[in-house]
Order: C-alpha cells, then sequence, then structure tokens
C-alpha cells in the first residue's frame, strides 16, 4: 500500500523517542509499505531524512509557549496537486490543526479514503493555560474533523467511549506497545546514578515527558517531598524539557534536571531509577508509563489510559482515583512505606509489558487500513 501520513510531530521524534506515530512508520515500512510524511518544516529549516519515506516539508509556525514545536498551516493545494500526480491509497491525519483540516479536504475532494487519530487531549488543556471557557469549542472542532473520516483511531476502549459519548463516530482503539528490547533493566547504569547524586543505595524516584503545566508537575514535586518524609535520601529526577523547565529549575536545586534524552540514554534513564511518578490527567494514553514499567521500576499513577490497562495495584505499583492529589499524596506515601517492595514490583512491571510488542499492534493497524480501502473503492464520501 501506499500510505501517506500528515502530521506536526514529524521529524523530531522519529529519530528520539519512541513515540506512536514513529513506531507505527517504521512498522509499515518494515512490512514493505510505501510511506510518506508531511509535516512542517523544522525552523532551523534543517529537513530531516530517511531513505526509508519520503518526507514532503509544509509551512509551519512555532505552537506559543512551545516554540521548539511548530504547527503546520493550510496546505491544500499542495496536497492536491501532489496527490494528482503520486495519489496515496490511503492518507492518515494525525493533526487536528489546520493542516489537518486542509488535508482532510484534499482527500475528500480527490475521493482517497482518509483516517484519523485522537493523540492529545488539547481540549483539556484549557484549564492549565488560562483559556478553559474554550474547550467546548474546541472539542467542536475536533468532533467536526474527526467525523469527515472514515475512522478515528484511539489508543484506548476509555477514549473510546468516552469520544463515542460526546458525538464522534466511527472510533477503532489502535493501542499502544512498548520496545521491551530497548527500555529494560539491562539499561541500569550506576555512573549515570552517580551523576545525579545518588549512591548505590539511595532510591532514586523519576518522572519523564513534558515539563509543562499540564503535566501536573506541581503534584510529582508535593509527592517527591512527602516521600522524603520517610525515605529523606530520596532523589527526584525530571527527564525532558519544555517551558516549565526554568522556573522549576531555579526554584528546587535538589532535583536533577537530566533534559530532553532519546533512544538507550532515555532507556537508561528510566532503568536507573528506582520508582516513577507520574501526576497527568490530560493523557490519552501514557507511553511513558509502560516505558517505565518495562524498564522493571514500579509505576505511580492516576486510574485511567494506559496505567488503568497495566498496573495491578500492589503489585506492579500504585493506582489512584482520577484527578484526586490529596490521594495521590496518600498513595506517594504508601510507596515511600514499601520501598523494600520495589525491586520486585519492578520485575512484576517489566513482565506485564513483555507480551505487548508493536509488531502485533501495527499488523493489526495495516489489517484495518486495507480493509477501509477496500470497502471505499465502491462507496463514495
Amino acid at each position: 500500500m501506499k500510505i501517506t501520513l500528515v502530521t506536526e510531530t514529524f521529524p523530531p521524534e522519529i529519530n528520539g523517542v519512541a513515540m506512536t506515530l514513529g513506531r507505527l512508520v517504521d512498522g509499515l515500512v518494515e512490512l514493505g509499505q510505501s510511506m510518506t510524511v508531511v509535516a512542517p518544516q523544522p525552523q532551523d529549516r534543517v529537513v530531516f531524512k530517511d531513505n526509508r519515506y519520503q518526507l514532503v516539508p509544509v509551512p509551519g509556525w512555532p505552537i506559543p509557549r512551545y516554540p521548539e514545536l511548530r504547527f503546520g498551516l493550510p496546505a491544500k493545494r499542495k496536497l492536491s496537486q501532489r496527490w494528482r500526480a503520486d495519489r496515496p491509497d490511503v492518507i492518515h491525519v494525525a493533526t487536528e490543526g489546520p493542516l489537518g483540516w486542509s488535508a482532510i479536504s484534499a482527500a475528500r475532494k480527490a475521493k482517497i479514503p482518509v483516517v484519523s487519530s485522537f493523540h492529545t487531549n488539547f481540549h483539556a488543556y484549557g484549564r492549565h493555560y488560562g483559556y478553559g471557557f474554550m474547550q467546548d469549542g474546541i472539542f467542536r472542532w475536533l468532533r467536526s474533523l474527526h467525523n469527515r473520516c472514515l475512522r478515528t483511531f484511539v489508543p484506548s476502549e476509555e477514549i473510546r467511549e468516552s469520544l463515542l459519548d460526546k458525538g464522534v463516530q466511527n472510533i477503532s482503539v489502535l493501542s499502544r506497545g512498548v520496545d521491551s528490547v530497548l527500555f529494560g533493566p539491562h539499561r541500569r547504569d550506576p555512573q549515570l546514578r552517580r551523576s545525579w547524586g545518588a549512591s548505590p543505595s539511595d532510591p532514586v524516584a523519576a518522572y519523564v515527558g513534558r515539563l509543562a503545566t499540564e503535566k501536573n508537575l506541581d503534584l510529582v514535586i508535593e509527592a517527591y517531598d512527602t516521600m522524603r518524609t520517610s525515605l529523606p535520601n530520596l532523589r527526584l529526577v525530571l527527564v525532558g524539557d519544555g517551558p516549565a523547565r526554568k522556573a522549576l529549575e531555579s526554584a528546587r536545586q535538589d532535583i536533577h534536571f537530566a533534559g530532553m534524552q532519546e533512544g538507550p540514554r532515555l532507556a537508561a534513564h528510566y532503568a536507573s531509577a528506582d520508582c516513577f511518578l507520574f501526576a497527568s490527567v490530560t493523557e490519552t494514553f501514557g507511553n511513558v508509563v509502560t516505558e517505565a514499567m518495562a524498564s522493571g521500576i514500579p509505576v505511580l499513577a492516576y486510574d485511567y489510559a494506559a496505567p488503568a490497562k497495566f498496573i495491578e495495584h500492589g503489585n506492579n505499583g500504585l493506582l489512584v482515583p482520577f484527578d484526586n492529589a490529596g490521594a495521590f499524596l496518600d498513595a506517594a506515601r504508601d510507596m515511600a512505606s514499601v520501598h523494600n517492595r520495589w525491586s520486585e514490583m519492578g520485575k512484576s512491571a517489566r513482565s506485564v509489558m513483555l507480551p505487548h510488542s508493536w509488531s502485533n499492534i501495527v499488523e493489526g493497524y495495516l489489517s484495518e487500513l486495507k480493509t477501509l480501502t477496500c470497502k471505499h473503492k465502491n462507496h463514495s464520501f
């Protein structure tokens, strides 16, 4: 098949953190599919090249408060011209902004089957950035966009049911896997731990992800402080970057800020920690939770998305009622009180993740695309 992916997160994450879209592209190429990726050209004007697939740059603009990321500007004319000259079998739109809308319009006009995916709860970010009053309007935009597609892929049954209740149609679950070869206890690095100021006996808690308000980092730090009442030598390592880093780094000299990490270095940061704290309430899935578990460390998180699917409370981590900060802090105390079981819990966490490979997920996705394109041949939009 000739598949075109339209997104705003390429190419930065395909060559770094093992994100969902990068895994899909890698997996589809390995299965012999012809891949084209449409994405905004990076701000530094350097176009990432990978001879396994074509990368088509389109105009973009820095995202407010995330200047290192770009959102795509409308590109209907360019995409229409390209797809007339080189028609794909199916188009997957993985961006819900102006670029995504224009791509769907161009695909529908050319009668090319188009699917979409729901990756981020953008409409839920409003309360963190002062535009909560716009949430309903933003969601109406999202719903309209996804309902113009033959299928919308979501990462969990929980998200599927929520979106169906809100009027989004034709939804399939496209779960997310984890690379248990890349992420595993074998990546533990004593030298890396020493660079954090942790001795072999010092416990280390970690967080991996965007350093941004919507990730609820204040609660992560409060949980760390709570755990230190019984584990005074506990260290906290924050892996990632984002708009909140400068203020946090200035305020908390006791926390180690590791910055962005990729590939084996990222895997080493997971495995060199002893537990994982994740307080975000805006996830559609939470890849970092599965990566932490595959790395052999127990996770404390809210009971939804990936944590709800994979964490067995008390066995390989701790689950907390959704968006209950008080319960999260109580669970942090509990996590500290069972620190002598972290190694055992981490082994259980890894064993739960081992069957969830990306290859099975990509094969299922490709099978559904083939079914949709066959049905589309005999129907019009």
